[in-house]
């Protein structure tokens, strides 16, 4: 017998919320401390805005960030390096039947909400909404 674990609509289930909410503070926890013993993660402040579990919570993708957005190549390079040593960590420290592989990507939310306010600040735009603002309801 199978579990569902989305909702209607796709929507993750509670549980996938909670495993991932966990392995959020887990994961940057870990980075805090400085306990991964990479020199290049030790100089670098590493924000994890999301992580997304798969249906089954065998699959945990960790988004990061690194302050300002530089050197992301080398701070995924380095985490991925040291993966078996966060999942042990994570296996450890919540409490999960498995443990569930991980794997690093970069986030975009960043780059998608500076796209957005460039894009608001179109002359065109700014005209296009003052219009809009003008006209009585």
């Amino acid at each position: 017998m199978s579990r569902v674990h989305h909702q209607q609509g796709g929507e993750p289930s509670q549980r996938m919320l909670r495993v991932a909410e966990l392995i959020r503070h887990t994961v940057s926890e870990l980075l805090v401390r400085s306990v991964i013993g990479e020199p290049l993660l030790e100089g670098q402040a590493v924000t994890i805005p999301e992580v997304r579990m798969s249906p089954d919570l065998k699959l945990a993708t960790i988004y990061i960030m690194p302050l300002g957005g530089k050197n992301i190549t080398g701070v995924l390079a380095a985490l991925d390096r040291h993966r078996k040593f966060l999942r042990g960590e994570i296996a450890r420290r919540i409490n999960l039947r498995f443990a569930p592989d991980i794997r690093f990507k970069a986030d975009r939310s960043f780059d998608y909400g500076a796209k957005i306010d460039a894009l608001l600040e179109l002359p065109e735009v700014k005209r296009d909404l003052d219009k809009k603002q003008e006209k009585p309801e």
